[in-house]
């Protein structure tokens, strides 16, 4: 088994008309064994950017520390938010950093930038960047949440519609991967607010 399925995840981050969501699943386990059922894998860096950090659960949240104290000595010296891409920059760098003995995470980034157009972007373990213009994936449940998103995905979907969607296919996902799964999280973002909800899915 690899190291980035050590724990299980699964991560999927969607744009919409002048919105985004991320999500992810729930579980916290050690290979096949469920240690925790409420996990956060999915953090707010501000208002308008959010990361999720799939792989190995202690790496992503020692690459989330590092992150946070970053994005803060920048809000100090620049008196403003990073914007999303120039935040992706800075994950891929600090990755690229430990490229000869990695954080075992793969990341997601979903953020409004100017004019409140949705970025998303994932990367490896190394830092390298893969932007996309309708979704991204990561984690154990990545093959089957390709599938689901590649089905249900339309462009330009309002933010209700885009919740429904990006909530049917991490829970269709889930179910067809035995390392992620019990419930889901979801992050709602539009200009105006931040929306999280939490989802029921099957606890085994």
């Amino acid at each position: 088994m690899s190291i980035f399925e050590y724990n299980g995840s699964a991560l999927v981050a969607m744009v919409g008309k002048n919105c985004f969501a991320i999500a992810s699943d729930r579980r916290l386990g050690v290979q096949l064994q469920t240690v925790a059922t409420d996990f956060q894998r999915i953090y707010k860096i501000h208002d308008k950017l959010f990361i999720g950090l799939s792989g190995l659960a202690t790496d992503s949240q020692t690459l989330y520390q590092r992150l946070v104290f970053r994005h803060k000595l920048y809000q100090l010296r620049e008196e403003r938010d990073m914007k999303p891409e120039t935040f992706a920059s800075l994950v891929s760098a600090i990755l690229y950093e430990k490229r000869f003995g990695p954080y075992f995470c793969q990341p997601v980034i979903a953020g409004l930038g100017d004019e409140d157009k949705p970025f998303i972007c994932t990367m490896d373990s190394i830092g390298a960047k893969e932007l996309a213009k309708d979704f991204v994936v990561a984690g154990t449940a990545s093959e089957s949440l390709y599938g689901a998103c590649e089905s249900m995905f339309k462009p330009d979907m309002e933010a209700e519609e885009l919740f429904e969607t990006i909530s049917q296919a991490l829970l269709s996902s889930v179910d067809r991967d035995c390392l992620s799964g019990w419930g889901g999280h979801v992050y709602l973002v539009t200009p105006t607010e931040v929306t999280e909800k939490i989802l029921k899915g099957r606890m085994d």
